[in-house]
């Protein structure tokens, strides 16, 4: 089987965006859209990846760490058919096809990916191109073929004339060229047209003029193989990845409830029998056990989820785990560090940031518990916070199993209550508690007889 390489286009800012950061750092299913041009060259057997970066090289690499690509810098943006020439360093010695890919088409798959490496091995030619029909082809180069049908250039949009402007078919950046013609090729383009810069395409003329056989495969939709190049752009392709990975999820077994009002990411895992309600985001590498239950506007990210938990409505968690049985909300709020152990509660309007809480527990109501260790069966009750932060550094509280804590409790870190022990209400703990104590601090209550009516007789004759 021959060898393949792949090069990634992945240097231009995308002036269209109107944006600061670099195009294919833009997400699209909650992902950098260069990072699916990765992932295809991996799916497509790349014997070795360079990614051609230039606008922020540095936070593109920041942003794919471990990807197992080689980056080269195109310093200065001259062009397509510059930017492929600064891979050659990277690719010395290697022989065989070389895949080209553009870092802000995040929509192909794999199978058209091997449909152009195939129709390119089978036709023995030297360089395939893939090509589209849209409805719309402005913007795209055209594919300008002689009364054959053979391939003859690809005209930019901004120099074709306008019989050219009126083809249909269209290039799409994406081709599949033997690497000893690439280089040798390269070397002969010039920057002659309204740019001034070195266009990849001009390698089909370069070849053409060698009467080397140049071919074409079509792909199936457009859609699979638009550029990102507006926030436009980018909010067609969302849907459209939306609406897959969605579609995906359904066929594997997981109800969503409106599809229309429902955001996951691609990365997402989720198991058979989950229920997802509207409005919920779900995104990063989170994972969803089966039979869970996903309220409405829930937002998740990142987050493990084991079997039979239930995260009801308007509830958010981040970098976390939640285990088999637990249940989340409504309008809880689970910070990252937090492990909520199986059959846990955690009520409404509680916020949990750094904790563990444990096999049983329960804080059902308007809670803060922040850097703690909280055992099995313990009941905190609605009001009590950890008062982890002295304004220098935080620190750590410790409940033990089976310890009851009465609502409005204040917990001084860094302290620890021992087992079985009951902490009253209204009480301010400031010291280590032993196992199976009563704690209370509250100053003792005064009550005084008929003194409200006397206060409301007095305050009447004032007026």
């Amino acid at each position: 089987m021959n060898k393949t390489a792949v090069i990634i286009l992945a240097a231009g800012k995308g002036t269209r965006m109107k944006s600061e950061k670099a195009k294919v750092l833009h997400e699209v299913g909650g992902r950098p859209m260069l990072s699916y041009a990765i992932e295809r060259a991996k799916e497509a057997g790349a014997a070795k990846t360079v990614v051609i970066i230039g606008h922020q090289a540095e936070k593109v690499r920041a942003a794919l760490p471990g990807e197992g690509v080689v980056f080269v810098e195109q310093s200065v943006q001259l062009g397509t058919g510059h930017a492929v020439m600064q891979a050659e360093k990277a690719l010395k010695g290697f022989k065989g096809d070389v895949l080209i890919l553009s870092g802000d088409v995040p929509l192909i798959t794999v199978d058209t990916i091997r449909g152009l490496m195939n129709s390119h091995r089978e036709g023995k030619g030297t360089l395939t191109v893939l090509t589209a029909e849209p409805d719309d082809p402005y913007s795209y180069g055209r594919i300008i073929a002689d009364n054959k049908g053979r391939i003859k250039k690809i005209v930019e949009e901004k120099d074709a004339t306008s019989k050219e402007r009126s083809v249909r078919e269209i290039n799409t950046g994406i081709y599949c060229v033997g690497s000893e013609f690439l280089f040798k090729a390269l070397k002969k383009v010039e920057p002659k047209n309204v740019q001034k810069e070195y266009y990849l395409t001009d390698i089909v003329g370069i070849a053409v003029s060698e009467k080397r056989m140049v071919s074409t495969f079509k792909a199936e939709e457009f859609k699979e193989v638009m550029g990102i190049n507006s926030r436009i752009d980018l909010a067609e392709a969302e849907c459209i990845m939306r609406t897959k990975t969605l579609e995906h999820l359904m066929a594997n077994g997981v109800t969503i409830i409106d599809p229309s009002n429902t955001y996951i990411s691609s990365s997402v895992r989720i198991e058979p029998d989950t229920v997802v309600y509207p409005g919920a985001f779900i995104s990063g590498d989170t994972v969803i056990g089966t039979g869970c239950s996903i309220g409405p506007g829930s937002i998740i990210s990142d987050t493990i989820l084991g079997n039979d938990v239930k995260i009801k409505a308007y509830s958010v968690i981040e970098e976390s785990e939640v285990r088999e049985g637990a249940a989340i909300g409504p309008v809880a709020h689970i910070r990252p560090q937090t492990v909520i152990e199986k059959g846990a509660h955690i009520g409404n309007f509680v916020e949990v940031k750094k904790s563990t809480i444990g096999e049983g527990s329960k804080a059902n109501h308007l809670s803060y518990i922040g850097d703690a260790t909280i055992g099995k069966g313990v009941n905190i009750g609605a009001g009590t916070i950890t008062c982890n932060y002295d304004g220098f550094k935080k620190y750590q509280t410790i409940i033990e199993d089976n310890v009851f804590v009465g609502s409005d409790t204040q917990l001084i870190a860094p302290v620890r209550i021992g087992k079985g022990s009951l902490i009253g209400a209204g009480t301010t703990v400031t010291e280590d508690v032993p196992e199976d104590s009563l704690v209370t601090s509250r100053v003792r209550q005064e009550t005084r007889k008929g003194w409200a009516k006397k206060w409301r007789k007095k305050k009447k004759g004032s007026k």
